[in-house]
């Protein structure tokens, strides 16, 4: 269905020791590792599995990424889609479902900043869905960690995730899964670390200290549960911990391991440019 090859390395080298990031809470040994010659590629591609994956296999709901990395994937997803006959559009959009990673903890949805505008402006407008068929935590609801458990079981009585989608943090995050993070944490609210909300200011006008101190997050109990899953990473900032990430094996023991154990079927996407 798509044109990709399997790349068996990186083309540049580790750095030295002294400039590496922290050790990650994930490795790749045993993915399928595709690298795309730019960017845009890898939105195109990307874009294309999404459809694909809600035109062919529906059954069960996406799971969605926020972020500068994906803005240009739903851009492209949203075009693609308006290229299909409007019957099969009417189709898709009847029966889209799809759970997003996180959401900040105190944040209206409408407030700038908010995982929640970014979908409504980036898919659900775009695309005419129904709100309620693109998910997300509540994040102004008054008890988060009750939040978190109901969002993990309204994902569980979906079926659990079919394609989840992953962006890659500077600091080797998956969702808001600091590292080091259990493969048996599940869905909960937790607090960020200053990399990860120094990374996400530009969308809080590079005010890192506005950036919310915490956050729902679905768990590596449930992105591992996931069917299949896509990891997208550009940019030459995510060259380190990528490089990283594919070579070393996590070194604290409540690290993880997403390798072919543990999936079906699993894709590393990336240009480094």
């Amino acid at each position: 269905l798509l044109p990709w090859r399997r790349a068996v390395a990186l083309s540049q080298p580790l750095s030295p020791a002294a400039d590496r990031p922290a050790a990650p809470s994930v490795c790749l040994p045993s993915w399928n590792l595709i690298e795309f010659p730019n960017a845009g590629s890898v939105s195109e591609q990307v874009a294309a599995r999404l459809l694909s994956e809600r035109r062919f296999r529906p059954e069960r709901p996406l799971g969605l990424a926020t972020g500068r990395t994906m803005q240009p994937v739903y851009a492209a997803l949203v075009r693609q889609l308006g290229q299909l006959p409007e019957a099969e559009q009417g189709r898709l959009r009847e029966r889209w479902l799809s759970f997003n990673l996180d959401e900040y903890v105190g944040l209206a949805a409408e407030a700038p900043g908010s995982f929640r505008r970014a979908m409504h402006e980036q898919l659900v407008r775009p695309l005419g869905l129904d709100p309620e068929r693109v998910r997300l935590p509540d994040g102004t609801a008054p008890d988060p960690t009750a939040e978190a458990q109901r969002y993990a079981d309204e994902l569980a009585a979906a079926g659990g995730i079919g394609l989840q989608v992953l962006g890659l943090g500077l600091n080797g995050h998956v969702g808001f899964n600091e590292p080091p993070c259990d493969a048996t944490a599940a869905c909960r609210c937790i607090g960020l670390c200053d990399t990860t909300r120094q990374a996400n200011a530009p969308a809080f006008d590079d005010d890192p200290g506005a950036v919310p101190r915490r956050a729902i997050t679905l768990g590596l109990k449930e992105i591992l549960a996931a069917r299949s899953l896509l990891l997208v990473v550009t940019g030459a900032a995510k060259a380190p911990i990528l490089r990283r990430l594919l070579s070393e094996p996590p070194r604290d023991r409540k690290s993880t391991r997403l390798n072919s154990s543990h999936l079906v079927i699993s894709y590393a996407v990336f240009c480094l440019k």
